[in-house]
């Protein structure tokens, strides 16, 4: 071992690269830990910039203070943590052979040269922008950056916008239209694809879009920015693909961000077919001297073993942690994966996800796959429970669960948590089936939503229960498919709503004695639902008990259904 103290050198002082090298200087009291970082705050919790925006907190010192409420700047690094933190500094270069990084603080213009024996690179990633005219008027932003934050709570605060467009219906988008909203401003969310939050399947995703609806803001799908148009340099409006022009004064870009690879690539170290930096499980670029984490390189997908990017604070931290101790004990530590887990709140609905959605799967080529949709309350309707609707995804053949969504008003984050876990232990639907979860009324029923889900799954994959997606039947109903209807609900939950499909109101508990108002042929089909389908599923067992065999059930029941209805 050498007696002189190594010298690490960390590129980028958000989140990956704080995290490496304040894990470094636990490990080693000795080292030559410098941190140089482009803007003037460092460690800034990104995730946080929406509420800040919004007026959930108006101290902006919350987003970069450690929580015994110390801003973590320079003097903090330097004290607390024994490193050098530059901000406001830009690397420029790295020259590999010499084992340096050249870099300039951009206030002084003045250049230095840092020597280093491990390197960490940890750029970020910068917003995407449409390609489109009018990019450069007043009036447009992005929320990637503190100083972003920073120009939109100022617009919050002088209460002048009255009408604001998002450009990109995914996490960012909808946590700015809540920000917006919370400041008074008529917000319209556009997206360029035919579902918002592409995470999610169709038929979840239009249940959060009429959700957002309910709360005074648009949303236009199938339909991107063609421009963006301007009257002295301001922003005033934004002409849409089809033609249609919206007024408005503010627009926010949230269509995605891209890495910042420049550095690593001039410093002809790999880059991979997603268009980040090419790491292994250590976080070692191609030059194993060299490290790199979070926005701007590439992971594992846990379930497919693809590469993928997935930009989130979470993941750039425990990267950051693997690297700091690599730092010191090489090969010590791996980040193996992800299995691409994200939660967001929207007003007062959270929406959740783990794992691949039954659209991702096809894509992918998964095409074994069985789905299973539960609607219901996260605890007991005596404890004021909450609707949650979720959907699981396993795989046929080895009954391994492949991925969950979960969105509504109850508790999301503790189901998509517990199916993140079991996706991370390849766990089966069989497992999730026999969990022995935590239950007590005030947080939880007895039987958990993701052990229902699991249940629903089982029954499916054993052949004791078929059933349809609320959007099966809808087409079957738009295409005047030969099918009969039976809601099992009662008839006062019938009269409060319906949805008015060419169903017949056939209550569970008066079903045997009806059974001669059902069509005799025992091969139609015959579609059951209620609230949730609980009772659905339990009337379809009866109906196969007296012959036939052609009976599915409507998962998710009356809650699941995203279309209009007739009351």
């Amino acid at each position: 071992m050498s007696s002189q103290p190594l010298k690490i050198v960390v590129i980028g002082g958000s989140a990956a690269g704080p995290k490496a090298a304040a894990k470094a200087r636990r490990l080693d009291e000795q080292a030559s830990i410098t941190i140089i970082q482009k803007e003037a705050d460092l460690s800034m919790a990104s995730c946080g910039y929406p509420y800040y925006v919004g007026g959930v907190f108006d101290d902006r010192n919350q987003l970069i203070c450690t929580p015994a409420g110390i801003v973590r700047d320079p003097n903090f690094f330097e004290k607390a943590k024994g490193i050098e933190a530059l901000v406001q500094t830009e690397a420029l270069s790295i020259d590999r052979t010499a084992r340096t990084v050249t870099c300039k603080h951009l206030p002084s213009g003045e250049t230095r040269t840092l020597q280093y024996d491990k390197l960490v690179i940890a750029t970020g990633a910068t917003p995407l922008r449409p390609p489109v005219s009018g990019l450069d008027l007043d009036g447009i932003h992005t929320l990637h950056s503190l100083g972003d934050a920073d120009s939109l709570r100022k617009i919050r605060d002088e209460r002048k916008v009255k009408h604001a467009v998002i450009v990109g219906g995914g996490l960012i988008g909808f946590e700015v239209c809540e920000a917006l909203h919370l400041a008074g401003i008529r917000t319209t969310v556009i997206e360029k694809t035919g579902s918002i939050l592409p995470f999610l399947d169709p038929e979840l995703s239009k249940l959060v879009e009429n959700h957002v609806r309910t709360h005074d803001a648009d949303i236009i799908t199938d339909n991107g920015v063609a421009a963006f148009l301007g009257e002295d340099g301001q922003l005033r409006g934004v002409k849409l693909d089809n033609g249609t022009e919206l007024p408005c004064e503010l627009a926010v870009v949230a269509v995605g961000v891209r890495p910042n690879i420049a550095l690593a690539e001039a410093a002809g170290l790999k880059i991979g077919a997603q268009g980040g930096i090419e790491v292994n499980a250590s976080m070692q670029t191609s030059d194993p001297d060299i490290y790199a984490a979070g926005d701007c390189v590439e992971c594992t997908s846990l379930i497919t073993g693809e590469k993928v990017r997935a930009p989130y604070g979470d993941l750039a931290n425990l990267q950051g942690r693997v690297i700091g101790q690599n730092l010191i004990h090489e090969g010590s530590a791996t980040f193996p994966g992800i299995t691409h887990t994200g939660i967001c709140k929207i007003f007062d609905y959270t929406v959740g996800f783990t794992g691949l959605s039954a659209s991702d799967a096809h894509a992918r080529g998964l095409t074994d796959i069985e789905t299973a949709t539960v609607a219901g309350l996260d605890i007991p309707g005596y404890m004021k429970g909450k609707l949650l609707i979720g959907k699981m995804v396993a795989d046929r053949k080895s009954g391994r669960v492949l991925g969950f969504q979960c969105i509504g008003p109850g508790d999301v984050s503790k189901r998509v948590a517990t199916v993140a876990t079991a996706i991370r232990g390849k766990l089966t639907v069989e497992d999730l089936a026999n969990l022995d979860l935590p239950y007590a009324p005030p947080y939880s029923l007895a039987l958990d939503q993701v052990i229902v889900s699991a249940h629903v799954l089982e029954n499916k994959l054993l052949g004791r229960m078929q059933s349809l997606s609320v959007t099966e039947v809808k087409q079957r109903v738009d295409s005047g498919a030969d099918c009969f209807i039976i809601d099992t609900r009662t008839p006062a939950e019938f009269e409060e709503q319906r949805l008015g499909i060419g169903e017949h109101l056939i209550p569970q508990g008066a079903l045997r004695g009806r059974l001669d108002e059902l069509p005799q042929d025992k091969d139609k089909e015959i579609i059951l639902y209620c609230k949730i389908s609980l009772r659905g599923y339990e009337s379809a067992a009866i109906l196969k008990g007296h012959g036939w065999r052609n009976v599915k059930v409507m998962e998710g029941g009356v809650e699941a259904w995203p279309y209009p209805r007739e009351k």
